[in-house]
């Protein structure tokens, strides 16, 4: 792993990018960016950690009593500093998808704007409503599971096998224990301030499917807005999973962006 600090003087190719993976049931680091990996790696050196709650991070020191999401934002953002201090890493550009990884990504921001040059979110990065409902733990099944992913790709039919190896994968990571506890209160509707997006200084990317059936682009469209250097990118024959449906797209939309 290079190694970056505040004195000297790299571009974004210099500095390593930190992937931060999305907030579905029983995902972790490696099978939520396994599609990108070789290509972001022959490019960057990549750093992707399984977040507070999810993959080896299900029962992890500091998640007791986290309720809410700008709760658990607010703590992986914690992480995500602590990961750099322990790696000696001063700045690094990330990488955050949807409602964990984005949602991280802008806290992350927020409170320690010197560590991140560049930012990349995904699929509203949680600025959104609240599902209507928590997904799959209300049927835990490999069924219910399938269903689930099948909402995040614009075509299922194009990812068949895909989504069925994904969902036994998912079942079992999904079911360990504390998992089902965790996943609910990250949901729970808990009144908390949103995180200050004017306050935000540093250049994000928002990415956004066109045919993303978990949130709407205008969620993304008024988070670029809200965004001082904010800048929308909507990804043409894209679900919610971008790197999914459109992997050569994406790559090229990070590359250029964080390169920039």
């Amino acid at each position: 792993m290079s190694v970056a600090t505040e004195d000297v003087a790299v571009t974004g190719a210099d500095l390593p990018l930190v992937l931060l993976h999305g907030g579905g049931p029983g995902v972790d680091a490696v099978s939520n960016w396994a599609a990108v990996t070789t290509r972001l790696r022959a490019e960057f050196d990549c750093v992707a950690p399984d977040l507070l709650g999810f993959g080896v991070q299900v029962t992890a020191a500091g998640t007791e009593g986290l309720e809410g999401p700008r709760a658990w934002a607010d703590a992986r953002a914690r992480q995500v500093l602590d990961l750099l201090d322990r790696n000696g890493l001063g700045k690094v550009n990330l990488v955050g998808n949807s409602a964990a990884g984005g949602a991280a990504a802008l806290a992350l921001l927020a409170i320690a704007p010197d560590r991140v040059r560049r930012a990349v979110v995904m699929g509203g990065a949680g600025t959104g409503p609240l599902p209507a409902a928590v997904p799959f733990y209300g049927e835990p099944t490999k069924e219910s599971m399938r269903a689930t992913l099948a909402r995040l790709v614009a075509d299922e039919s194009v990812h068949g096998d895909l989504l069925d190896e994904l969902a036994d994968f998912r079942v079992r990571q999904a079911l360990r224990p504390g998992a089902e506890e965790a996943f609910r209160s990250m949901f729970a509707a808990v009144d908390a301030p949103a995180v200050d997006l004017a306050s935000i200084s540093t250049p994000v990317l928002a990415l956004h499917g066109e045919h993303d059936r978990v949130s709407p682009v205008e969620v993304s469209r008024r988070l670029a807005a809200a965004l001082p250097h904010g800048r929308l990118e909507v990804v043409a024959g894209a679900g919610h999973w971008i790197h999914i449906d459109r992997p050569d797209e994406f790559c090229a939309l990070v590359g250029e962006f964080i390169s920039s």
